[in-house]
């Protein structure tokens, strides 16, 4: 393994020479080049790879016996040339001078740190330490950051259909704008993905992606969720707490659900909206954010409005740039694109190597209406590489509502419990049958669930899949 590589700079000799032992022992475990000047210091960095270089600033003196280290030749100076080269070593610097001015100067051009001589080995050791680790964190967060950009591009959003390439077009021209933007759509149509391409490839994507569901927090907990609230504003606030339109300030915050928010916190919402300030809860001042709004539902917004349960101007302030996601059955070029993007992802999950889908269970996915639209079809990929036991998803895997010859499975079960003749979903219709048998064979083996599979006809894994499905325990 390579030692990592370390330059020293110092016109004075033996504190270069100390510094370069220290580093060079057998504790430091680096591999040591010296230089004596800038023009030295530059020659080697531009040559040579090093993960660190040690620069004294006050290389050398003014004519007139001054230093101030920013003059060509001094450790500033080198500081800016390299950092103008682009050389992407960590540049500590040294000085036996106690300049805080000169330090923050340093930082500021881009050193990594700062460190005041006489330098002692346990000191040294702790500034580097401490240097690689923010480096590392650094490297860290931008592969994140370029993970999370990569996911949420365009080029990863798996559609063809003219529709969503018209919606790609569209987030392209406005992604930059602070324009507040409604995406409606049917429940699993992706809306929240488009939410995160719209923020992943503006300006805004280095800033906070906040998302909340309207409706899924009750009402009396909502407003401080929102908004946030200072200690001692009601019963439980035993500390103040940041509200999510603070969380958001300089990126995005996505409101999902929007049709469900409360009256009570529209008005609050639109006031936002037209002040761009929030007040917490129990505060009596205002604080100003910079926050894009981005809302989905799944709801016709305009017949709530109509009805009176949501705001007629909250509605034309939130719906100033409209996105309608279209349905899965209305983008069926998209299935097969889909079907494989799910198929890959859930082999590196489940760590399962299924190859591909059978021309008659595409057929069958085809031909599917998809009420659950993508999020339908992806737990339908999931479950089927769960219970296949082929390389290739059959007819057989995939569930029963996609069968066709299960139209007439309620009328001719009316006999089986729970399956009575109030239920006319073919696909709830299924799963009460599937239960009753499951239980049945789980009773007849005494919970033996080897034997019980067997007699189900179907694998181990998959009847353990369905157990849990359904919720059937075995004690």
């Amino acid at each position: 393994m390579n030692k990592p590589r370390v330059l020293v700079i110092d016109d004075e000799f033996q504190a270069r020479n100390t510094v370069a032992s220290i580093l060079g022992s057998s504790r430091g475990g680096f591999d040591v080049v010296q230089a004596a000047n800038e023009e030295e210091g530059l020659s080697l960095v531009k040559n040579q790879n090093f993960d660190h270089v040690l620069t004294d600033i006050f290389l050398k003196p003014n004519p007139d016996g001054t230093m101030t280290g920013m003059e060509p030749g001094n450790g500033i100076h080198f500081l800016q040339q390299v950092k103008a080269l682009g050389i992407k070593s960590n540049i500590i610097m040294m000085s036996g001078q106690a300049d805080a001015d000169i330090a923050m100067h340093a930082i500021n051009l881009g050193a990594a740190d700062y460190i005041h001589k006489p330098i002692s080995a346990g000191h040294l050791f702790f500034v580097l330490k401490r240097v690689e680790e923010q480096m590392r964190l650094k490297k860290e967060n931008a592969l994140l950051r370029n993970e999370v950009e990569e996911k949420y591009s365009f080029s990863n959003i798996v559609a063809r259909s003219p529709e969503m390439q018209r919606i790609f077009d569209v987030i392209e021209k406005v992604k930059d704008y602070k324009t507040t933007v409604l995406i409606t759509g049917e429940s699993g149509t992706g809306k929240e993905l488009v939410a995160k391409a719209l923020h992943f490839n503006s300006v805004r994507r280095n800033a906070p992606f906040v998302a909340i569901n309207c409706g899924g927090i009750p009402e009396n907990l909502l407003e401080s969720e929102l908004f946030g609230h200072v200690k001692g504003a009601f019963t439980d606030a035993i500390r103040s707490k940041k509200g999510l339109f603070e969380e958001a300030n300089g990126g995005t915050l996505f409101l999902d659900e929007l049709g469900d928010l409360p009256l009570s916190l529209q008005v609050k919402l639109l006031r936002v909206l037209q002040e761009e300030e929030i007040r917490p809860l129990g505060d009596n001042r205002t604080i100003k954010v910079d926050v894009r709004i981005v809302a989905a539902t799944a709801k016709d917004l305009s017949q709530s409005v109509r009805e009176g349960k949501f705001r007629e101007d909250l509605y034309y302030r939130i719906n100033v740039l409209s996105m309608v996601i279209p349905p899965l059955r209305e983008r069926k070029e998209d299935i097969r694109l889909l079907v494989e993007h799910f198929r890959e992802k859930y082999n590196q999950r489940l760590n399962t190597d299924i190859q591909g889908i059978s021309p008659d269970a595409m057929h069958l996915l085809l031909e599917y209406r998809w009420p659950g639209n993508v999020r339908e079809l992806e737990n339908v990929i999931e479950r089927a590489m769960v219970l296949t036991e082929n390389k290739t998803i059959q007819v057989e895997d995939l569930p029963p509502q996609l069968k066709p010859g299960h139209q007439g499975i309620v009328e001719s079960c009316n006999q089986i419990p729970g399956l009575d003749a109030s239920i006319l979903s073919i696909k709830k219709g299924s799963k009460i049958l599937e239960r009753v048998l499951i239980k049945r064979a789980l009773e007849k083996t005494g919970g033996n669930k080897t034997q019980a599979a067997q007699l189900l006809e179907i694998s181990l894994p998959a009847l353990l899949y369905k157990m849990k499905d359904y919720g059937i325990n075995n004690h």
